[in-house]
């Protein structure tokens, strides 16, 4: 969980922080700034906020001091927060009395899964479309990779790429047997081929 920017969110938080120390002294014995401490430095805040809204005139240094002062109140939340993560251990319950919660490593991306029902509706003299459907498990597939290979042959070679989950391939060879095959790929790897198709063009 990250630390909020804007400063209505900010607002909450404090006041979130003080009511969970206020209200769970046992899970949280000896911040590093007290409740007491963060609800004066809040206030100064609210008074300089006030400020700035009733003087016009004198807004932007008002502001610069509302902005001091919540710069302040910051720094001293965020003291309360890693010392609380480090008291509890990032228990999520317990850090959600202070309206946080504890980190958490963003989702790895995983190879695709299997690209499915490969078929070729339509075909021509060197040429021939073939349409599929996307991986239903695995990573999100970046792009298709369409291999063929020829009469008996044991070798897959690569025919073309695709971004969608169609495509025409042209200046294919003619007058032999051809299977083609359609592999999801990512930026993590290859998933499992799709079934084959069976083609002479």
């Amino acid at each position: 969980m990250r630390f909020p920017k804007s400063e209505s969110k900010i607002v909450s938080l404090i006041h979130d922080i003080i009511a969970g120390l206020e209200a769970h002294p046992d899970l949280f014995p000896n911040p590093p700034v007290s409740a007491e401490d963060l609800r004066k430095q809040f206030k100064t805040y609210l008074k300089s906020a006030d400020t700035a809204n009733e003087k016009q005139a004198e807004a932007k240094h008002a502001v610069e001091d509302k902005n001091h002062e919540l710069d302040t109140a910051v720094e001293s939340s965020k003291m309360i927060l890693r010392y609380a993560e480090n008291v509890t251990h990032s228990d999520d319950a317990a850090l959600n009395y202070l309206g946080w919660g504890a980190h958490r490593e963003p989702a790895r991306l995983k190879i695709p899964g299997q690209t499915r029902h490969l078929e070729a509706p339509r075909q021509g003299d060197g040429w021939i479309a073939l349409d599929w459907k996307q991986p239903d498990e695995g990573g999100k597939a970046a792009a298709y990779k369409i291999q063929r290979r020829e009469g008996d042959s044991e070798t897959w070679l690569d025919a073309g790429m695709a971004m969608d989950t169609e495509v025409a391939l042209s200046n294919q060879p003619r007058g032999i047997r051809l299977e083609f095959r359609v592999v999801a790929v990512n930026k993590v790897g290859e998933g499992e081929p799709s079934n084959g198709v069976l083609a002479t063009l």
